[in-house]
């Protein structure tokens, strides 16, 4: 079963949950909101379908930011920047999340305008069908998707899923999904291990100094904490995390 089987199925579901019980056993052609024409050996459905398809399509929107696009690498990175810092509220939640979503939008930004070019002008412009453009859309994106995946977490749910890895093209997305997202947090934590190094190796310096002066009492985080962040400053650590975490997707 191809994954727009599955799609159309998905989104079938809710809308038979909408109509009243007592339609469920009419007739499929007294229900308006399943017409469908057929033209030109293309299916294409009713407005009230297309309007559930795209209300079904928001509520997902969130779970499909997370686990299709850059988002989820830059927020672990910038979630493991502050800790390593030492203040864990500073930035902020809202501040990390407005910082990661900006920083996604501007590494998809060339994704965005393929998808655009192949699926949705095309659509505008009555040269294809919904799913035409859909499938089109799909691909560019799963073409950005696959070139930050690694081959082993790919083989991995693949082998999961009992599925076959000779044409990448045609990989399921549902096998992609994960592999992508799982492939994102390995990276992410790599990058996270290099930027904790240095605070790591201020804090054991600073801990090392108040033994040796029998400062026991006094907290290391409290005096290595200013220097982490003068550190931070001096090597225009924003910049070099910014530039290094945009450099490290493949568009």
């Amino acid at each position: 079963m191809k994954i727009n089987d599955y799609g159309l199925q998905i989104i079938l579901f809710f809308i038979l949950s909408l109509v009243p019980f007592q339609l469920a056993w009419a007739d499929a052609h007294s229900i308006p909101v399943l017409f469908s024409q057929q033209a030109h050996g293309a299916v294409s459905y009713s407005l009230s379908l297309k309007i559930i398809a795209v209300m079904t399509l928001l509520a997902v929107l969130p779970a499909l930011l997370i686990t299709m696009s850059a988002f989820t690498r830059i927020v672990v990175v910038l979630a493991i920047l502050r800790q390593g810092i030492g203040i864990p509220n500073v930035p902020s939640n809202q501040i990390i999340i407005g910082l990661s979503l900006i920083m996604t939008l501007f590494v998809m930004m060339p994704v965005l305008d393929k998808m655009n070019a192949v699926g949705l002008q095309p659509y505008m412009d009555n040269k294809a069908t919904e799913q035409q453009a859909l499938f089109s859309a799909t691909d560019a994106l799963k073409e950005f998707m696959l070139k930050q995946t690694r081959k082993s977490d790919l083989k991995l749910f693949a082998k999961l899923s009992k599925s076959s890895l000779e044409n990448y093209n045609n990989i399921s997305i549902l096998v992609l999904m994960p592999a992508f997202i799982t492939s994102e947090l390995k990276t992410a934590f790599e990058i996270g291990f290099l930027i904790l190094l240095p605070f790591l190796i201020i804090d054991i310096v600073v801990s090392s100094i108040l033994m040796s002066m029998g400062m026991m009492m006094l907290s290391p985080m409290v005096i290595s904490l200013p220097f982490k962040i003068l550190f931070f400053v001096l090597v225009d650590g924003w910049s070099l995390i910014v530039t290094s975490l945009i450099t490290s997707f493949r568009v």
